[in-house]
């Protein structure tokens, strides 16, 4: 025995300062993880918008071919949103901003715009631009080919 009594001893473990000190750190690393969890799931759900985009102006173009009459792909820039061949109405992800540049006459407001699809493939051609703070998304289509294609800026 040492003589210090069993007040002398230290006890073994931890005081509560250091409990305290691992789970705000525990705190600080979740939270950390959180934010880079949906910042990336944000960022897939913003780069799937344009390609869902992409797809149904395709099969907009592949209706007027199959059945031999003129489709039209309308977008509501105010609205956020799009109409292929199928007639529903798709809208983007919040705070996704979208512009469109096609011929004159196919702009029948300031709020829309269309892009039509002829028998043949081709189409009035035209570039929509999807916008999310720096990040730009160009979908062009072809006029002569009716070919659609996603750029990414």
């Amino acid at each position: 025995m040492n003589g210090l009594g069993p007040r002398g001893r230290r006890a073994a473990g931890f005081t509560l300062l250091e409990m305290l000190v691992v789970i705000l750190l525990i705190a600080v690393i979740t939270a950390a993880v959180a934010v880079s969890v949906t910042q990336g799931l944000t960022s897939a759900r913003y780069n799937a918008a344009s390609s869902e985009l992409a797809a149904a102006l395709r099969a907009t173009r592949a209706q007027a071919i199959v059945k031999s009459h003129e489709q039209v792909f309308d977008l509501d820039i105010r609205a956020a949103t799009y109409r292929g061949a199928d007639g529903r109405d798709v809208v983007l992800p919040q705070g996704m901003g979208l512009g469109i540049s096609s011929a004159k006459e196919d702009q029948p407001n300031e709020h829309t715009g269309r892009i039509r699809f002829y028998p043949d493939g081709s189409s009035t051609g035209g570039r929509i631009t999807l916008r999310r703070g720096q990040r730009e998304w160009h979908v062009n289509v072809s006029w002569l080919t009716g070919a659609v294609s996603v750029v990414t800026q």
